[in-house]
């Protein structure tokens, strides 16, 4: 459902959407009390823990004073004696794309979508014994942090980081020397925003669980190195450099200019592309899923077309599954639906169904239908995204 973007939001501290993406997105933090007001975790330390020992699952475990040292960070799954042999205080242990893992989880999200789906990662959610912390640190991108039980500590400071200014040695990245300006503690419900590498810490009071809701911030180094790889790809391996009509040269060891021009005359038509096909393929890297993920979007049965046909038409609700990325763009006079990677070209008369299934996250099956009947190309759609279990149907209560 569209957000009025002038509508004043609690979660927001009465801001609205528009107020906040103009004056702090990306900008400056935004400290909020009671964001969501009553708020009570319906995820327990106990819950966590048990996601965090199953296979598929992302989690980490961070302990301050490690066996061999300060700062011992290991990766799961875990198993119980993993947690019993834990001391009192001091350690962290993080669970990743909880949303994707729990579904009753993804209500949660929905209020911050007035940013761009794209740029939405995961929600991570963090238990502390007292004393836990990560260290203080720096993020590559922009995040929520919601306190959900006991209190937290977050300290932040506007001093400039550079890439040395790391402890050495340590597979965290922990700030070496810290030296906060602002600080406060967060209690259940209340909600620190976060820009982009602004150094902050945030320390248990007490045991004490956090969400953290994380967004997106493709590195351009990384878009550069999938877009040669793309290229590559394409590329013929018969297609080489060639120079007929060589001129003889006085000097053999010489890359003379003539040579030059044609091998970067070369490259540049190996890199040529123009922006509708850059934009499509933007579309399916903005896409895809996170590898760890994947083996997680694999159902345990396959649908037949007959099944997901009955799905559609018998009006069974349905919902998009947690870890599926959707996203769609204007393609002269059509549409270009993004799911997952992939690309689906649709005729303009599919727009209603397309701006439907991106816009929101659950859906009645024969409303979905309806918007497809009599488009060939968007009843295909419909189905095989229900046999590959982005479409799934909702269990009755």
């Amino acid at each position: 459902m569209a957000m009025n973007p002038d509508e004043p939001l609690t979660l927001l501290g009465g801001l609205t959407a528009r107020a906040f993406l103009r004056d702090y997105w990306q900008q400056k933090p935004l400290l909020v009390r009671q964001a969501i007001p009553g708020f009570e975790s319906p995820l327990s330390p106990e819950e966590l823990a048990g996601l965090a020992c199953e296979e598929g699952v992302i989690s980490r475990l961070v302990r301050e004073r490690g066996e061999t040292g300060s700062w011992a960070l290991r990766t799961g799954p875990f198993d119980e004696d993993d947690f019993t042999t834990l001391p009192e205080s001091h350690w962290t242990l993080l669970v990743s794309d909880m949303e994707k893992h729990l579904p009753e989880l993804r209500a949660y999200l929905e209020p911050f979508r007035f940013i761009p789906d794209w740029r939405m990662d995961d929600l991570m959610v963090s238990y502390a014994a007292p004393e836990g912390s990560v260290g203080p640190h720096v993020d590559e991108y922009d995040v929520f942090l919601l306190q959900a039980q006991g209190r937290r500590r977050w300290q932040i400071a506007r001093q400039a980081v550079s890439g040395d200014d790391f402890l050495p040695g340590v597979e965290l990245r922990i700030l070496r020397d810290f030296q906060p300006d602002q600080e406060w503690i967060l209690e259940p419900g209340d909600m620190l925003y976060l820009p982009p590498r602004i150094p902050h810490h945030g320390v248990a009071v007490g045991p004490c669980m956090t969400w953290s809701v994380g967004f997106r911030a493709p590195a351009w180094r990384d878009l550069m190195a999938a877009w040669v790889d793309q290229r590559y790809e394409a590329l013929a391996p018969q297609d080489r450099y060639a120079d007929p009509g060589l001129e003889p040269q006085d000097n053999p060891g010489e890359l003379s200019a003539a040579a030059l021009a044609r091998l970067i005359a070369g490259l540049r038509r190996a890199m040529a592309v123009d922006d509708a096909e850059l934009a499509r393929w933007l579309g399916t890297v903005l896409t895809e899923p996170k590898a760890e993920l994947l083996e997680h979007m694999q159902l345990p049965e396959t649908l037949t077309r007959d099944e997901a046909l009955g799905l559609l038409q018998d009006g069974v609700s349905l919902e998009r599954h947690g870890a599926a990325r959707l996203a769609w763009m204007s393609d002269h006079g059509g549409l270009r639906l993004f799911v997952n990677g992939q690309e689906h070209l649709l005729p303009e008369a599919a727009g209603p169904l397309v701006r439907h299934l991106c816009a929101e996250t659950a859906y009645d099956g024969k409303a979905l239908w309806g918007l497809a009947s009599g488009i060939d190309s968007a009843e295909d759609l419909l189905m095989s995204l229900c046999i590959a279990g982005i479409l799934l149907e909702i269990p009755a209560p």
